[in-house]
C-alpha cells in the first residue's frame, strides 16, 4: 500500500511499531526490539535497512547516546494524522449506524405504542431505552484550537457524546496521543461507580503536568454517563380514556391528557419503574398506588424491556381501575417478549 506520504505498508508498520514502543517506554527503539513484533516477521537486517530509509526521509531520529531511534516531529505528525483519520472514520461509521438504528427504533417504538393502544383500548406509552449503569467504551481527545480540545466519549450501546474542554496551554499531538492511551487503557469498560477517587488520583499523577486536563475529562465522562441519555417517550390512545365514564369528567380527563402531553410525569413513572430492583417483571399500580399524581383514578400497568449492555426501556398502559387485567397482562407480556427478542436479534446480527 502506498499513500500520499510515499511509504510502503512495511515502512508504515515499522514506523508505527517504533512510535508505539517509544510512547510506552520512553527509550530509543532498536531493530532487535522491532523484530520481536510477531506481525512483522522480518529479520533485524531488513528492519535496519527500513529504519535507515525512515531516518533519511525524516520520520525518525538517532539520539547521540543511543543506537536506537526515536520519532521525529514529522513521524509523530504522520502517526497522529493516520490515527485520527482511522478513529474519525470509525466514529463516522458508528454515528451513521446509530442514526440509522435510532430512526428504526423510533418507528418501532411508535408502532408498538399504537398497536398496544388499539389492542387494549387504553392509553399507552413506550420509552426509549436508557442505562442506569452505563459503561465507557472509548475516549478520543482532539485539538480544536490552542485553547480547547474536544472529548468524543463513546458509551455502552454505542451512545456518542461530545464535550468541549478548555485548556490553559496548547497540547501537542504527542501529548494528546499519550493522554488518549492513558485514559483508554485505564477506563475502557468501566462504569461511573468504578471510577473512584483512588483511580482518579492515580490517573492525574500519571498525567503529570496535564493532571488538570485529565481531571476535566473525567468530569465530562461522569456528566455524560449520569445524564438522562435523552430519553424519549412515545404515546398513543390518550383519547381512549373518554370511552370510560369514570375518567371522562372534565377534570380527570384534562389531568390525564395533560400528563400525556407534557410527559414530565410519564418520565417520573419510567424513572421509578427502572429504579425498582425487580424491574424486569410487570408492575400493576391501582389507584393511589400509582406514582403519577394525575392518575390516581386509574390503574397503571408497566413492564421493562431490555436492549442489552444495561439498556432498558419501559412499556406502560393506563386505563380505568376496572380494566380487563387479564387481557392487559397478556398484551403487555407479549409486547415485552417481542421487544426483547427484536433487540437481542438485532444485536446478534450486528456482532
Amino acid at each position: 500500500m502506498v499513500a500520499d506520504h510515499g511509504l510502503s505498508e512495511r515502512k508504515l508498520k515499522i514506523l508505527h511499531a517504533i512510535i508505539q514502543n517509544y510512547l510506552e517506554t520512553g527509550e530509543p527503539v532498536g531493530s532487535r526490539t522491532i523484530s520481536k513484533y510477531t506481525d512483522l516477521n522480518l529479520s533485524s537486517a531488513t528492519i535496519r535497512n527500513e529504519m535507515a530509509d525512515l531516518e533519511e526521509l525524516g520520520y525518525i531520529l538517532q539520539p547521540h547516546t543511543s543506537a536506537g531511534r526515536i520519532p521525529s516531529d514529522q513521524g509523530y505528525r504522520l502517526y497522529v494524522d493516520m490515527l485520527m483519520e482511522q478513529k474519525e472514520q470509525e466514529l463516522n461509521e458508528m454515528q451513521e449506524q446509530m442514526l440509522d438504528k435510532a430512526d428504526k427504533m423510533e418507528q418501532l417504538l411508535r408502532q408498538a405504542a399504537r398497536v398496544l393502544a388499539n389492542n387494549t383500548n387504553y392509553a399507552t406509552m413506550v420509552s426509549t431505552p436508557v442505562s442506569n449503569a452505563n459503561k465507557l467504551k472509548f475516549i478520543q481527545l482532539s485539538a480544536v484550537d490552542e485553547e480547547q480540545i474536544i472529548a468524543v466519549i463513546v458509551l455502552g450501546g454505542n451512545v456518542i457524546k461530545n464535550k468541549i474542554i478548555n485548556v490553559e496551554e496548547p497540547l501537542s499531538n504527542e501529548n494528546l496521543l499519550k493522554l488518549n492511551m492513558l485514559l483508554n487503557t485505564t477506563l475502557t469498560g468501566m462504569s461511573i461507580e468504578e471510577i473512584n477517587l483512588g483511580l482518579i488520583a492515580r490517573l492525574k499523577e500519571q498525567a503529570g503536568i496535564h493532571s488538570e486536563v485529565v481531571g476535566n475529562v473525567l468530569d465530562a465522562v461522569a456528566e455524560v454517563i449520569q445524564v438522562d441519555n435523552d430519553m424519549q417517550i412515545y404515546t398513543s390512545g390518550a383519547t381512549n380514556i373518554f370511552k370510560y365514564p369514570e375518567l371522562s369528567d372534565k377534570q380527570s380527563a384534562q389531568e390525564i391528557i395533560s400528563a400525556f402531553e407534557e410527559k414530565q410525569q410519564l418520565n417520573e413513572l419510567v424513572t421509578q419503574t427502572l429504579a425498582r430492583e425487580d424491574n424486569t417483571g410487570i408492575q400493576v399500580y391501582i389507584g393511589d398506588e400509582t406514582p403519577v399524581q394525575n392518575m390516581k383514578d386509574c390503574s397503571v400497568v408497566t413492564a421493562t424491556y431490555e436492549l442489552g449492555e444495561g439498556m432498558k426501556g419501559t412499556i406502560g398502559i393506563i386505563g380505568p381501575k376496572r380494566m380487563d387485567y387479564e387481557h392487559v397482562l397478556k398484551s403487555m407480556k407479549r409486547l415485552q417478549n417481542e421487544l426483547d427478542q427484536m433487540f437481542h436479534k438485532k444485536d446478534e446480527n450486528e456482532t
